[in-house]
């Protein structure tokens, strides 16, 4: 792993069905705000490399799901990313109970696009030169 971060989040009765488990829908917001708490944790605002021009839309999501979440669990996010970006980041996303038992694992592959030509572009050199120095 070049950079891995643990995120916890509380879930909310609202994000649980009618069996209080959490609903699968809302896995794709709890990968979200680990990978903000990830560059957050770089030095890195996702706000302002959206200010900049460079935008990151989701171009493949993989959930695999072992076991379930309930409301009021303290879930732990733990964010990894296993090499340098190119055009693309690809991370890993492990996500467990308070009990550290294994509930989720993900993969999210992002593009880096140019916010004015929709077109993708290589990785911003100063988000490199952070991985790399980290």
């Amino acid at each position: 792993m070049l950079i891995t971060s643990e995120t916890q989040l509380k879930v909310r009765y609202s994000e649980t069905d009618q069996m209080g488990v959490v609903h699968h829908g809302n896995y794709a917001q709890y990968l979200e705000l680990a990978r903000i708490d990830w560059l957050s944790r770089l030095g890195i605002s996702y706000k302002s490399m959206e200010e900049n021009g460079v935008m990151l839309p989701v171009f493949t999501l993989d959930l695999k799901f072992k076991k379930s979440a309930f409301f009021d669990d303290l879930l732990t996010v733990k964010t990894s990313l296993k090499k340098i970006p190119t055009a693309k980041i690809v991370f890993d996303f492990e996500i467990f109970n308070e009990n550290r038992e294994l509930l989720t694992i993900a993969t999210i592959t992002l593009v880096f696009v140019d916010a004015k030509t929709r077109k993708p572009i290589p990785c911003p050199s100063y988000l490199i030169e952070k991985i790399k120095n980290y």
